[in-house]
């Protein structure tokens, strides 16, 4: 091909990408439309909650060799700051937003217009409509108490969140800082909007009715207690893994963290599993959601990476969706089989969080716990 030929095609790939922007068209495109138009753009770039996104990377760009895809491992709450600051500074860095803290995604990310949704033609008749608006949901993902199943091979050694507050668990307890890690504030909060669960554990737990004192409702009190009860704040995720998952304890701690974290169990040394039948509920379930940057760089290649984030049309999903395709993690296409080695969504007793719900009190429960810290 010569200068000019190549010239040419390249005003052309400009011209039919301006003109499926203009016309709204890219949104109805399959990846085989929107692979020319993302090759023309060459590259995308990811912000990623889960450092997952690297495996990601690895099978987009052998799946799609022309384009580079960047991927970037940033929490959920740093995610958050740093697309708000962009904002703010008129610049758009991400074209894609992988993201979980849906409260806050939702009313500081989307109705702001700092994100839009967008749901791959291929797929939307395979994934509930509660988890294509507001925006679509790839798996559901987990903040739930987990043990160390080689050090108690009968079961949990809880039975009931209440008697995490007790002595026997004293400093006893790992998660991550919830002012740090809005996942874990989420949880904290989810416990508060279900107090009166958590007053009828209670008195399950103990054999009297709750008594609030300075609290204002059972899932504060709890918090309250917990804390009392010399609560480990750490830093991340793994640091609680290893906390309470590495082989060879005789008495290790349990601690919040994600359910789905078992897969790493025979490659780190961990022998990590979900307490599912702790009452009143073992924590939350939450939605991992995709969506575009408001005016994403690279528009085409934006699309086609949820395109493939939401897997191919292999049994289960392919390699889009291979590092997400584990126990513990609970991708919303219904015509994917659950993990085999999950417990299944039916018996899976976390609560399942209202994220508009949980943004009315957030902040008010970050504050109490800030009190006591």
């Amino acid at each position: 091909m010569n200068v000019l030929e190549a010239t040419r095609l390249g005003v052309i790939g400009m011209f039919l990408s301006s003109a499926a922007l203009a016309d709204g068209h890219l949104n109805e495109m399959g990846p085989e439309e929107l692979l020319p138009l993302a090759q023309a753009e060459g590259k995308v770039t990811v912000y990623s909650f889960t450092s997952r996104i690297g495996k990601v990377e690895a099978a987009f760009e052998e799946a799609y060799p022309d384009i580079d895809l960047q991927g970037f491992d940033i929490s959920s709450t740093e995610q958050i700051a740093r697309l708000q600051a962009e904002s703010q500074a008129g610049v758009t860095n991400a074209d894609v937003v992988y993201i979980s803290d849906t409260p806050v995604v939702l009313t500081e990310l989307l109705e702001t217009g700092i994100i839009a949704p967008f749901v791959p033609p291929r797929i939307a008749d395979r994934v509930p409509s509660e988890y294509q608006s507001p925006l679509l949901a790839q798996r559901l993902s987990t903040k739930v108490l987990m043990y160390n199943e080689e050090a108690n091979p009968d079961g949990a050694p809880v039975t009931n969140l209440w008697q995490l507050t007790t002595g026997d668990w004293r400093g006893r307890v790992v998660m991550v800082d919830p002012l740090q890690r809005g996942d874990y504030l989420d949880l904290m909060t989810e416990i508060v909007l279900r107090s009166d669960a958590m007053a009828a554990a209670y008195e399950d737990q103990f054999g009297k009715a709750i008594e609030l004192g300075d609290a204002a409702n059972a899932g504060e009190k709890f918090i309250m207690d917990l804390f009392a009860n010399d609560v480990i704040l750490v830093g991340s995720t793994d640091d609680v893994n290893v906390a309470v998952g590495a082989k060879g304890q005789e008495s290790p701690p349990v601690g919040f963290t994600s359910y789905s974290d078992r897969r790493d169990n025979e490659e780190e040394g961990w022998a990590l599993q979900v307490a599912n039948s702790v009452k009143p509920a073992p924590g939350i379930i939450f939605p991992a959601v995709l969506a575009l940057a408001a005016e994403p760089n690279n528009p085409a290649a934006a699309r086609l990476v949820i395109d493939f984030l939401m897997g191919d049309e292999s049994e289960t999903g392919g390699a889009g969706l291979a590092p997400f395709y584990v126990a513990g993690d609970y991708v919303t296409r219904t015509d994917i089989p659950p993990h085999p080695d999950a417990v299944s969504l039916n018996d899976f007793t976390a609560w399942r969080i209202a994220p508009h719900e949980t943004a009315k009190i957030r902040s008010e429960i970050g504050d109490l716990i800030l009190t006591l810290q």
